[in-house]
Parts: C-alpha cells; structure tokens; sequence
C-alpha cells in the first residue's frame, strides 16, 4: 500500500460506488481508502482519511457536491478533488471549477478516461472530460472571468443552498437543523431568506427549483 494514492469516492449509488472501488483498486498506484453516500457523510469520511483525491458525484443526498468542495478546500486545501457527474451544461462545469474542484469528468466517460482524468489531477493539472468543451475550462483558466451575471441564485450562500437541498428532498425544519446542528429557528430564517432572494414562497416551489438547480433528483 506504501507510495499508493489514497483516494475516496462519493456517490450516492452503490452499485456504481462499489464498481468504481473495485475498478480503482486493481491499480497499483491508486488506494481507495473511504466511501461515502452522502455529503455529510462524505466530510466525515475525508476529515478521517485524508486523501490525496476525492472523486465526487455533484449530485447527492443531504448536502450538494459543490458545498462539499467548498468544505474540502477550506479544511484539507492540498486535497485533489475530481468531479465525477452526469451534468454537461457550462453552469455546473464552472461552478465546480470556481469552488475549487481539479477536475471535471462525465459519467459516460470511459474508464480508461477515468483513470486519465485521476493521474492528471492527482499530478496537479487540471482535468475536463473530452466531451465537454474545452473552450469552458480554457475561458476559466486563462482569464479567470465571471462568465455569468449575478443572477438570484448567485445570492444563495452555502449554507442556504444546503437548506435549499434539504427542503427539496422533503425534510421538515426540525429535522434539518438536526442534520445542519443548527436551532430550528435559523432554519426558519434560513427558508425565509431563500423565499426572500428567489421570489418563492411555498415549499413545493422550493422544490421545483431545487430540481431544476440539479440539488434535488427528479
């Protein structure tokens, strides 16, 4: 095991997790180490392990990928993190980048590109699938400028989204502040915020746009 990359996947689909654990430990330069189906839980795994890499599904249960980045980053900012997703719009793709991600690679992707987009990322370059525009990641890096315009969502926080999420997935404020370790009342608030920004004001539309931000599964 000595010398071998640690990596921990997140994926909210088992059988696809345990493939990709599987697939990864039949190498002899990469060490799967964690796993987790959530976000939450994936912040307990990585703070455990430590990783040189975490391959990241964007689209999980209880707390979005692009919130785990932003978490990754700020307590293990040495840490790779490799996007692994369905989503191919420009939006996600730049999202994940501007929080912090390495690299971006699609689910459709081979595994042998899987394996490509792992060793450049962990060899510290920037990594996005071929079937995405390259242009999208060549704008990013070279000019580092806002593509987009603030828009009502940019005013979201990282923990309003995560509020967001959880309404989404049919949680009640009691019960997201047990998962946030946060009062009730914040929650409240937190939901009156969002109402606020997004000119929303009932839960089911909460949750219709949480689907449509890719937070929630239809």
């Amino acid at each position: 095991m000595q010398g071998k990359n640690r990596i921990v996947i997140v994926e909210d689909h088992m059988v696809l997790r345990q493939g990709l654990l599987a697939l990864l430990n039949t190498s002899d330069d990469l060490d799967v180490v964690g796993e987790a189906g959530d976000g939450m839980e994936a912040i307990r795994r990585i703070r455990e392990q430590n990783p040189d890499l975490v391959l990241l599904d964007l689209n999980m249960p209880k707390m979005d990928g692009i919130s785990v980045i932003k978490e990754i980053k700020q307590i293990l900012p040495e840490t790779k993190i490799l996007a692994l997703t369905m989503f191919k719009n420009e939006e996600y793709i730049l999202e994940a980048f501007n929080s912090g991600a390495d690299g971006y690679c699609v689910k459709s992707s081979s595994y042998e590109e899987l394996l490509m987009a792992i060793r450049a990322v962990l060899s510290g370059r920037n990594y996005i699938s071929s079937e995405v525009s390259d242009k999208v990641l060549e704008g990013y890096l070279d000019s580092r400028k806002k593509i987009k315009k603030e828009s009502s969502w940019g005013k979201i926080t990282s923990r309003e989204r995560e509020v967001l999420k959880l309404v989404g997935e049919g949680y009640q404020n009691k019960e997201i502040a047990n998962y946030l370790c946060i009062s009730p009342k914040t929650v409240e608030k937190h939901r009156a915020n969002i109402m606020q920004k997004l000119d929303l004001h009932t839960a089911s539309a909460l949750t219709s746009y949480a689907i449509e931000k890719g937070l929630v599964s239809k």
